[in-house]
This record gives C-alpha cells, structure tokens and sequence, in this order.
C-alpha cells in the first residue's frame, strides 16, 4: 500500500503514502521558517473583533465546518490537533478527520450523530473491541443493536438504523470482512469500519465503500505508548457534525497528543512493515508450537497475532520477560494480553465466546524487537508446565473432533 497514490482534490501533486507520512500535515512548515509542528498550547485566543467572532460561531453552529481566522477557544478547535487530522485524512483518503480524546470519544461521538437525526439502530457484527460492544449493548447512549454476521447485515436493516459497524481485521480473533461487498450490503446506511488494527497502511476503508473509517489513536497511530486519542476520518459533511458533537460535549484532544500523533504518522508505515514481518514469522512458528492448538493471523498481515494454547493462557503470561503484559497494543514493544479477562470481560462470556473469543486465547501485538528475541521468550514461556496437555480445543473452548487431532491450524482468515 506504501505505493499506492492519493486522489483527493486537496492533494497535487499526488503523493505516495510514505511520502504522505512524512509531509501531511506539514506543508506550511517551510514558508514559515519551521521545521518541527509547533505545539499550540492555548485554552483562549484573543479578540477585538467580537462581531467578527459571533459570526464564526454562528457559522459553525449552523455547519460545522473549521471556523475561518483565528481559532476561538480550544473547545472549538486547536492549530496542532488540526494538523494531525489533516494527516490522518490524506492517509485514509478521505475528505476530513475528527480527532477525539480517546476511540470511545470518537465512537460515542458518531452515535450521537446518528441519534441526533432519529437513527438510534445500529448493526454491528462481533467481535468488536470489547468496551465498543459494551456501549452498543450497555444502550448507555439509547441506541439499540442487532448483532449479525457479515451476510446478515441487510436484512437486518430497518428504517431507524443508523450505522452498520464493523472491525476488520476483528479484536481480538483478526477475523477479516469483505468491507466492499460489506459496504453494497449496507445501501445507504454509513457503514463504519474500525481500521485500528490494519492502519492505513494495510487498507483504507474508504476506498472500498465505508463512509466512517475509526481509529483508536492510542495504538498505532501514536505507535509509542505515550498518546490517547480517537479519530473518525470521513467527508467533510459528517465531520462537520462530529466538531459540534466535539464542542458540545468536550471530548477534545490535547495539543500535546496531537503533536504525538503526528510525529507517529510520519514512522507509521515503517513501523507497521517491520512488525508486519516479525509477526508473520512469529505465526508461523507458533503454528508449528506442540502448545499451540490454533493460530489466527490476518490475510492482510499486519502486526497482531492471536493464538490459542493447550492449557492455562495466565501461565503463559506470567512466565513472559520481555514481552509485556498489558492492555492496549501498536507500540514499539510487544505486549500480551488475555482478552477474555481483560479487553473482553466486559461482554457477556456466552457473546463472548460465540464470537470465537476463547477463554484459552492469547493477544499478542508484535513490536519491533529483534524476532529472536521474541520466539525465545515465547517459547520458553510456552515450554513450562501446563494442565490438560493433549486435549485441543476449539475457539469456543470445547473439545475438538478427534480428527483434529495433530498440527495446530493456522486460520486465515480468522
């Protein structure tokens, strides 16, 4: 994809994705005697013009649209936090990008859109991230949810829905969607995809139909472990509505995060290859582990792996040294987690586990150590004792057919 070039109007000449990385956001730098972003820090911006002023309030009470002039109030909107969205749409090759405190900001932020307008039905196919499945289910936000499969989703449209969500590659299994046949299926209701796990480097949903593509920032974007933020990119129409949601319920994004995230975009593509390769071979070499009793790694690639062992997952977990067990994941070390007590606890164990969320499954998110580094402290973490040797299981945690019995299965997709 780092070849692929850009389309939108904005952009001339057309600019590779590497290159894209690196200068979006940036253009202005040099014809005002920069280098490096400057980072806005203020809360306030002084005005004498205060006619002036109500005017560009007005005009963004009535569309949304980046006040012309100088800013206002952080509230509205902050010099470096645009640039970093301004980044992220030329990425994703769309119109425009909202950014948010965290992806649940940005998530909840699309609903109130929808629900603002009487479209309070969302369909969602699992699994989601697990805190994004407790917030449709959860109706914190008065929405309601029809959980389908892929092939389910137009019949389960109906007059009130407002979105269709979707993750691909899924957290945690990885499972893949088709979002181009998915996005026809959707007719003319916005169909969001989670991109978190793929980046724009991998694939930019836009291109193949999604109206909304959502980042959770924090992860790759940021790419250090130092940022929280969210990001919905999308045409300047609905961006528009998502600032006024922004503004009104104040979930903005620090100009030092911002000033992160940009400075994560510009090694995105790079860091994303490196672990994209690490984690391949990383897959393969779990495949062929004698504790390993399933694989899940994406047909895109990408740097996450899941894997399913023949025993206790908290074992494996405890015996890791390098690798960090933590939550989260697209940072420059490699972390491990176990979603069904951490990331997925929150949903119901039966949803849970129906959507191929184990309770013996393992998430792990490949940095850019060395990979021998990595398989040593895996496999050494996998070597030590573990209960119910011999028995494989399935992804819902139950015996598997006898004639499963051997090479564990590397499942592509998920």
């Amino acid at each position: 994809m780092d070849s692929a070039r850009t389309s939108t109007a904005s952009r001339t000449p057309l600019r590779a994705l590497a290159t894209e990385a690196v200068h979006a956001g940036r253009d202005d730098l040099a014809r005002q005697g920069l280098h490096a972003p400057p980072i806005d820090l203020s809360t306030t911006y002084p005005s004498h013009d205060s006619r002036g002023e109500a005017a560009r309030i007005d005009a963004f009470a009535a569309t949304g649209a980046e006040p012309e002039g100088p800013p206002v109030y952080g509230r509205l909107g902050n010099p470096t936090v645009a640039r970093f969205e301004t980044a992220l749409a030329r990425l994703e090759n769309t119109e425009s990008a909202v950014a948010f405190a965290s992806g649940m900001a940005a998530l909840t932020a699309v609903l109130l859109v929808r629900a603002s307008l009487g479209l309070r039905h969302v369909v969602a196919v699992r699994p989601l991230y697990g805190c994004s499945d407790h917030l449709l289910t959860g109706g914190l936000l008065g929405t309601e949810v029809t959980w389908t499969d892929p092939a389910g989703v137009a019949d389960a449209l109906r007059p009130d829905t407002g979105l269709v969500l979707v993750e691909s590659p899924a957290n945690p299994t990885l499972a893949e969607i088709d979002l181009r046949a998915l996005a026809h299926s959707c007719g003319s209701v916005p169909l969001l995809a989670d991109n978190t796990f793929a980046t724009p480097v991998l694939q930019r949903p836009a291109e193949q139909g999604a109206r909304l593509v959502l980042h959770s920032a924090t992860k790759y974007l940021g790419g250090h472990g130092d940022a929280m933020a969210g990001v919905v990119a999308c045409d300047e129409e609905f961006a528009g509505r998502l600032r006024q949601v922004r503004f009104a319920t104040g979930g903005v994004l620090h100009p030092l995060a911002g000033y992160l995230l940009l400075r994560g975009l510009s090694t995105l593509p790079v860091r994303v290859r490196a672990a994209s390769t690490t984690a391949a071979e990383l897959a393969r070499r779990l495949a062929a582990a004698p504790r390993i009793t399933r694989v899940h790694y994406p047909r895109i690639g990408g740097a996450m792996i899941a894997f399913e062992v023949d025993g206790d997952p908290h074992e494996v977990i405890d015996r890791v040294r390098l690798i960090t067990p933590a939550v989260s994941l697209g940072s420059v070390d490699t972390l491990i987690q176990h979603p069904a007590s951490i990331s997925h606890r929150i949903v119901n164990a039966d949803d849970r586990r129906g959507a191929g969320v184990s309770d013996r499954l393992l998430r792990l998110s490949v940095g850019l150590e060395d990979v021998e580094d990595l398989w040593a402290d895996l496999d050494t973490a996998l070597r030590g004792p573990v209960r119910g040797a011999g028995s494989r299981t399935t992804s819902h945690g139950a015996p598997a057919p006898d004639d499963e019995a051997g090479t564990p299965t590397v499942l592509r997709p998920c």
